[in-house]
């Protein structure tokens, strides 16, 4: 299997220096005590044997067990990238957002021996399941979103829609990410880029299989709001992969926004990235925070 490096260019405007320092409070107080609890943060906090199984937690001054979670998913073609890269975003969420509880998730890449699916499915499950085990001692709530780019929106998508069992998932953002598998511009391309995409799953390109990885497969009328952004000139992401996502979530009568920014690529800056964060940020807003 090659490695795919995804160029995500998705630098978000820069922001003033936020506080993070830790919360010296026990952790697993009374919840009705909790009105007073500090902001508090733990880095590197382990959810598995691998060493990638790690994530980043920031839990809000002033929580109660009524605070929303929102899970970041890094991307880098399902084989590089790492939670650092969802830093900008997880600073705009405590500067704009400041009562949501951010997880910063890491998750095990895939190699020639170890394809994505559904190892890191099977993360993003077990990430879920330790938040809703520790829940009273983080002093969350089981109310869950989900912001992912590239590769990591494709796994926030296809977890939202196959695997939230519980409906705890209240809005799912996808950022330039793969949504069908089966659209001919993958399957039918000579685009080394593009079919290495595919390659990156393992050998079985049965319809089945791409069916089974696609979230647009997978999403129903029950699914949760969604909101996505997409590049016209997306060299690893082809327009209609936005384009039919949004058709089909309109079909379905599932509730979502859809941005196709006609000159951009796999990512952007400028007028055309502040766009993204208000959209994103009264998103959030509306159906999360």
């Amino acid at each position: 299997m090659k490695t795919i490096k995804f160029s995500l260019l998705l630098l978000f405007v820069t922001i003033s220096s936020l506080s993070c320092s830790s919360d010296d409070s026990s952790i697993g107080n009374d919840p009705g005590e909790n009105s007073n609890l500090e902001f508090r943060q733990e880095l590197n906090v382990s959810y598995g044997n691998d060493n990638d199984q790690v994530f980043d937690i920031y839990l809000p001054a002033n929580r109660t067990t009524e605070t929303k979670v929102m899970i970041l998913v890094h991307g880098g073609g399902w084989t590089t990238g790492d939670k650092a890269d969802m830093n900008p975003i997880k600073d705009l969420i405590r500067q704009d957002l400041p009562n949501l509880a951010i997880v910063n998730i890491n998750y095990r890449l895939a190699d020639q021996d170890n394809p994505p699916f559904p190892m890191q499915i099977d993360d993003i499950t077990t990430v879920v399941n330790f938040l809703k085990a520790y829940q009273n001692e983080y002093v969350i709530s089981n109310d869950i979103g989900f912001i992912g780019t590239s590769a990591g929106a494709h796994l926030s998508m296809l977890w939202s829609y196959a695997y939230d069992t519980d409906d705890d998932i209240k809005m799912v953002s996808s950022i330039v990410g793969p949504a069908n598998f089966t659209d001919p511009a993958y399957t039918e391309s000579e685009n080394p880029f593009l079919i290495e995409i595919i390659n990156t799953f393992g050998i079985d390109t049965s319809t089945a299989f791409l069916e089974e990885i696609s979230p647009y497969h997978q999403v129903d009328a029950s699914s949760p709001p969604t909101i996505l952004f997409y590049g016209g000139q997306d060299p690893l992401i082809p327009t209609s992969q936005g384009v039919e996502m949004e058709a089909k979530l309109s079909n379905l009568g599932v509730t979502h926004q859809f941005t196709l920014y006609p000159n951009a690529g796999h990512g952007w800056v400028g007028l055309e990235l502040l766009d993204t964060w208000a959209k994103l940020k009264a998103f959030t807003q509306t159906h999360l925070e």
